[in-house]
C-alpha cells in the first residue's frame, strides 16, 4: 500500500503512527512517503519510517493508495485539488475547510474511492452506546455540550502563540478547532431547524483567534446548547441530557455514564479506556476494502462546517 502524508505535525505524526500500528496487524506492505511545507530534519524515527520526501504538489508520483490530509485547514481545499488525481483515497483531518465559501462539488471526486473526514469521538464506545441504547430508550428534552480546556497547556513543548489553535489565518480557533461537538451533536440529533451562535476572543490569551463559542439550537422537540472554549482551567468534555423523569451525564475524558433521579445518582456505567484515534485508522481502513460505510463524506462534514459558522 502506497501513501503519502500531507502535513507532519502532531496530529499527521498520531496518525501515521496508529495507520503503521494497523497495517503492521493486518499484515499489509506499505511504504510511507511525505509531502512537507519544512525542509527541518525529521527526528531519526520518523526518518526511518519516511520513504521520499516532497516539497511540491508536481514532484508526487500519481498512484497513490491513501493521501493523509493533515496539514492546517486553511491549506485543505487546495490540497484536496492538487492531489485528487493522485490517491484513490483520502484521508482528511477536521476540520474538512477553514470557511463555507468553497464549492465541494467542484472537487473531481471519483465514484469507487474513499473520501473521509475525521470524526474520532464517533468511534469511541461510550458515544456508540448512547446513539444506540440511551437515544433509543429516552425522550431528550433538552441537552447541554460542554468541552473546556486550556490552551497553554494543549502542548507543553511549545509556546501555545505559535499552535495551528491560535492562528486565524491558518484555521484557527475554538469554533472550528472544536467541530468534534458538533460532529456528535448531528449524529445524535440530526441537523438543528435553528442555531444561535455567539463567538469571539474575551480572554487574554495572546492569540489573534476566537477563544469562545456558544450556541442554542433549536430542534421540532428539544434544544440545544454548545459550549467550546480555549480558556478552561477545569478540563472537561461532557454531554448531558434531560428527559422527564432523568438526567444522564456522559463524561468524555472519565469515560463514565451517570443519572440521576431526584438529585440522587441513580445509576452508574463504566466503559473501558480506548484509543479512539486509533480505532478511526481501522474504520478508515475498513471502508476501503469494503466491510463498512463511509459516514462522513467531505459533503457530510462540509454541511456540519457550515452549522458550527452560523453567524448570530
Amino acid at each position: 500500500m502506497k501513501i503519502c502524508m500531507v502535513g507532519l505535525g502532531s496530529i499527521g505524526k498520531r496518525h501515521l503512527g496508529n495507520l503503521i500500528s494497523v497495517l503492521k496487524n493486518r499484515k499489509i506492505e506499505y511504504q510511507i512517503d511525505a509531502l512537507r511545507s519544512s525542509q527541518t530534519q525529521l527526528d531519526e524515527n520518523w526518518r526511518k519510517i519516511i520513504c521520499h520526501q516532497y516539497y511540491r504538489f508536481e514532484e508526487l508520483p500519481n498512484d497513490y493508495d491513501i493521501v493523509f490530509v493533515t496539514n492546517p485547514t486553511s491549506l485543505h481545499y487546495e490540497t484536496i485539488e492538487n492531489i485528487i488525481e493522485k490517491t484513490k483515497h483520502i484521508f482528511i483531518e477536521k476540520p474538512v475547510f477553514d470557511s463555507i465559501v468553497y464549492c465541494v462539488k467542484e472537487l473531481p471526486f471519483k465514484k469507487d474511492c474513499i473520501y473521509y473526514v475525521a470524526c474520532p469521538l464517533r468511534h469511541k464506545k461510550i458515544i456508540k452506546y448512547v446513539k444506540n441504547i440511551i437515544m433509543d430508550c429516552n425522550r431528550v428534552i433538552s441537552a447541554r455540550i460542554i468541552s473546556t480546556s486550556y490552551l497553554p497547556l494543549w502542548r507543553k513543548d511549545r509556546d501555545y502563540k505559535d499552535v495551528y489553535s491560535a492562528r486565524k489565518d491558518m484555521g484557527g480557533g475554538v469554533t472550528k478547532d472544536l467541530i468534534h461537538e458538533w460532529d456528535y451533536a448531528v449524529y445524535l440529533f440530526g441537523k438543528p431547524e435553528q442555531v444561535v451562535h455567539m463567538q469571539g476572543h474575551l480572554s487574554n490569551l495572546e492569540i489573534d483567534s476566537d477563544d469562545i463559542s456558544v450556541y442554542i439550537a433549536k430542534y421540532p422537540d428539544m434544544f440545544l446548547e454548545i459550549h467550546l472554549d480555549y480558556i478552561g482551567h477545569k478540563t472537561e468534555r461532557m454531554l448531558q441530557l434531560f428527559t422527564n423523569d432523568k438526567r444522564i451525564d456522559v463524561d468524555f475524558i472519565s469515560d463514565t455514564i451517570c443519572e440521576y433521579v431526584n438529585n440522587e445518582l441513580t445509576g452508574k456505567q463504566e466503559f473501558p479506556t480506548e484509543d479512539f484515534y486509533l480505532n478511526e485508522i481501522e474504520f478508515f481502513l475498513d471502508c476501503i476494502e469494503g466491510r463498512k460505510e463511509n459516514v462522513n463524506t467531505v459533503e457530510k462534514a462540509y454541511d456540519i462546517l457550515k452549522i458550527a459558522l452560523t453567524e448570530g
